[in-house]
């Protein structure tokens, strides 16, 4: 059997940026329809409320929608700026919502905020490495 990559594929100065973006829409999009269907149970396990977590769940698949479609235009280097850093932003709100204590949180509620301030973390920093990519070859 022999393997083939586009050329495309292998010399493209964006295809880290585009996977980055790719990856977290889908991530936040499934979040996202998860929060939708669970709500309530998400809420009372973390010390939130259900109605938080339908706003949360349908601003995450609205997020992942914008994403894809800024994913697929042809230049993508000003929009996976902006989302890595409203990323890094998201995940300085993680923290200070725990720290000032917004709702009561459980200590479930304390690791899934703070385990979503790590995944912006992360994807903040692949889309950063994405844009240094793009800008160092072009």
């Amino acid at each position: 059997m022999t393997a083939t990559v586009s050329s495309r594929l292998g010399t493209s100065r964006d295809s880290l940026l585009r996977f980055a973006m790719r990856a977290d829409a889908v991530c936040s999009g499934l979040t996202g329809i998860g929060l939708l269907v669970l709500a309530p149970t998400v809420a009372r396990v973390s010390g939130t409320t259900p109605t938080v977590e339908y706003v949360t769940g349908a601003s995450f698949v609205v997020f992942a929608v914008a994403v894809l479609v800024f994913a697929a235009r042809p230049r993508i280097r000003t929009a996976g700026a902006v989302l890595a850093a409203g990323n890094l932003l998201f995940t300085v709100a993680t923290v200070i919502v725990v720290l000032v204590g917004v709702w009561p949180l459980t200590t479930t509620g304390v690791a899934l905020f703070l385990g979503t301030g790590v995944y912006t973390l992360v994807m903040a920093e692949l889309q950063f490495q994405g844009v240094r990519r793009i800008s160092a070859r072009g």
